[in-house]
């Protein structure tokens, strides 16, 4: 099976919050996975849209896919560099802000349609069978 890939590296928003979009569109096909970003109301839907999208475009131009025939293989949010800063609080202390960044993978895999599964059976079928003649 033909594989499209697309990376999104040091997106300035924490990783748990991408993982709850990542999770609503893990294992489903691209159009579909695409309208349910397209309805959620988060911030990083909209980053993990033109996402999949980049992925798809990787898709056709390197293995002339079509969108209709692709399906979310893995998806997954990782952590990336922690820009770390301070804030002044009383009585001259210092508290550290760790400010998140994620890194975001997806890989597209082309799904098998109907047609090309008759298709590989019939190859199957008509393939004859070798016996051994062994006494």
């Amino acid at each position: 099976m033909k594989e499209a890939k697309a990376i999104l590296r040091s997106y300035r928003m924490g990783p748990r919050k991408m993982r709850l979009l990542a999770d609503l569109v893990r294992g489903r096909r691209l159009v579909d996975a695409l309208e349910r970003l397209s309805l959620a109301n988060k911030k990083a839907a909209r980053v993990l849209f033109k996402l999949l999208k980049s992925a798809a475009a990787n898709a056709k131009s390197a293995h002339s896919l079509e969108p209709e025939n692709l399906r979310v293989k893995t998806i997954f949010v990782d952590g990336g560099a922690v820009l770390k800063r301070w804030m002044p609080r009383a009585h001259g202390r210092a508290t550290p802000i760790r400010e998140r960044t994620s890194s975001v993978t997806v890989v597209l895999e082309e799904t098998v349609t109907p047609e090309k599964k008759k298709k590989e059976k019939k190859e199957k079928a008509a393939k004859p069978i070798k016996k051994s003649a062994k006494k």
